[in-house]
């Protein structure tokens, strides 16, 4: 690309920016490439975290079919990002689903959003940190105890903070790593079991083999509890939006980082689902729980000598997702701060002018989840349920934006991004809704858990309490009504108070 195009594109890039309310010469340097885009996605996504943590709880609830949630959680996160595209094509501001929830709807929508999101990012970015744990130990041969598991879990949580305090550069290379990683591991480890580790041909993925069959609501009901890996596998393509500002013709590369970020992912997860399903030996032994990690078993047996350095390419991917992940948090909350949207807001909005970080922000994503991390040493429950919560309150803040832009669109919205749905607007946003909720139902659904009322119930309580929290706390500070950020105005006027 030559320099005169590159000027052009930075005066493109930062007319779109100003006329959006923000200026570019105070914020990121648009240092990120296309493909450092689609790997931030792809490593937030993980789908070497999202199968490795979902594969013997779905198997052992459903059998080999549960496989096949995957491809439709991958079709129906395929029309929430087609939706997500032609927002952020139109807003490409950091901090995603906050700053296109604020346009789209308003200010109360906006603050809603943002909350239910960054705790949810919070508590996932714990989660994800938690369950390197065990493959570190296993890099090294070792078991690791609850407290081992928590010191590590704060190990790698400090990388990825020096990694994402190193700007934006940094960053990218760091998630493209992480791509080539788990590519590789899916490649690898799928390719090799496929072809030597297979234990059964193709139809076992229509055969129940008989688990499942008495739980609630039959096998139906055991399939949707099985379910949640696809649920698990894929919303990172949120954060190819979160760092708008640090891409050139974000406008057109974003939606684009978005397609082809599930595009990469939904091969991974599938290769990854179906070659695993087919190498499992005992069926029946991961359902009665007589084999607890069946992943680990088979590629102990498969690869033997070099298992070692299996794991090591697993804690690459566990690394790469809590880079990306906290990634995704801090833009959120410098995007909220900058905006006068959060308590502290001028300390949290400092940006670090050299290395193009706001370092407060970062800090922020760090801090809380190493509470949360250290926490459970003494209360475990506190993990559960904002590991819980991390899922669902993702999906919660992805169908916000999605409701928003199907209103905004009844409302009289005509998007004017460089990605536009046209005619299929309507019924890919609707449809997008529509999986969406669902999606979030079958989250939440309460299932017999073994732990009594209480933990069959924690998600929802949990749920109702950080939604609750964050209402009652909105509308008692009247944090949405700071700042003068421009509000509602896709379908209409400009709206500052509401």
């Amino acid at each position: 690309m030559s320099d005169n195009t590159t000027v052009v594109e930075h005066d493109e890039d930062a007319a779109h920016l100003a006329s959006l309310g923000y200026s570019y010469d105070t914020t990121f340097k648009r240092d990120m490439t296309f493909w450092g885009n689609v790997s931030l996605g792809f490593t937030y996504l993980s789908p070497i975290a999202g199968v490795y943590s979902m594969f013997a709880i779905s198997l052992g609830t459903a059998g080999p079919p549960m496989a096949w949630a995957v491809v439709i959680a991958l079709v129906g996160q395929f029309l929430v990002a087609l939706v997500f595209g032609e927002v952020v094509s139109n807003y490409p501001v950091s901090g995603g689903v906050y700053p296109w929830s604020r346009r789209l709807w308003g200010r109360k929508w906006a603050w809603m959003n943002g909350w239910i999101y960054v705790v949810a990012l919070v508590g996932t970015i714990a989660a994800v940190a938690y369950g390197a744990a065990p493959f570190v130990g296993a890099v090294f041969g070792a078991e690791v105890s609850a407290g081992t598991t928590v010191a590590i879990a704060l190990g790698t949580l400090v990388v990825a903070t020096l990694l994402n305090f190193s700007g934006t550069k940094v960053l990218s290379w760091a998630a493209t790593v992480g791509l080539i990683a788990e590519m590789i591991g899916a490649l690898v480890i799928g390719g090799y079991l496929l072809l030597f580790g297979r234990q059964w041909d193709f139809s076992i993925f229509f055969d129940n083999m008989g688990i499942g069959l008495d739980a609630p609501g039959g096998y139906l009901g055991a399939f949707a509890a099985a379910a949640l890996i696809g649920m698990y596998a894929y919303y990172g393509f949120e954060a190819n939006g979160d760092v708008a500002e640090e891409i050139k013709n974000p406008s057109s590369v974003v939606p684009r980082a978005m397609r082809m970020t599930l595009y990469i992912g939904g091969f991974a997860t599938i290769l990854l689902t179906f070659s695993l399903t087919l190498a499992v030996p005992n069926f029946m032994a991961v359902a009665d729980g007589e084999v607890a990690d069946p992943i680990a078993d088979l590629l102990q047996q498969a690869f033997g000598p070099v298992y070692p350095v299996a794991m090591a390419v697993i804690v690459i991917a566990f690394v790469s997702c809590i880079t990306s992940l906290q990634a995704a948090a801090t833009r959120l909350v410098y995007s909220m701060s900058r905006d006068h949207f959060l308590p502290a807001s001028n300390f949290l909005s400092k940006f670090n002018e050299r290395r193009h970080v706001p370092t407060n922000s970062l800090l922020t994503a760090a801090f809380f989840p190493a509470m949360i991390l250290l926490l459970s040493l003494l209360l475990e429950d506190a993990l559960t349920a904002m590991v819980s919560f991390g899922t669902v309150g993702i999906y919660i803040g992805f169908q916000m934006v999605v409701f928003a832009a199907l209103r905004a669109r009844i409302l009289g919205w005509q998007p004017a991004g460089k990605f536009r749905l046209g005619a299929w607007a309507y019924p890919v946003n609707i449809l997008a809704l529509v999986w969406g909720l669902a999606a979030v139902v079958n989250i939440l659904w309460p299932r017999p858990t073994g732990g009594g009322w209480g933990e069959d119930y924690l998600l929802i309580m949990t749920t109702v309490g950080v939604v609750g929290f964050g209402w009652i706390y909105m509308l008692a500070s009247k944090a949405y009504a700071k700042g003068d950020a421009p509000a509602g105005d896709a379908s209409g006027p400009i709206r500052t108070t509401v």
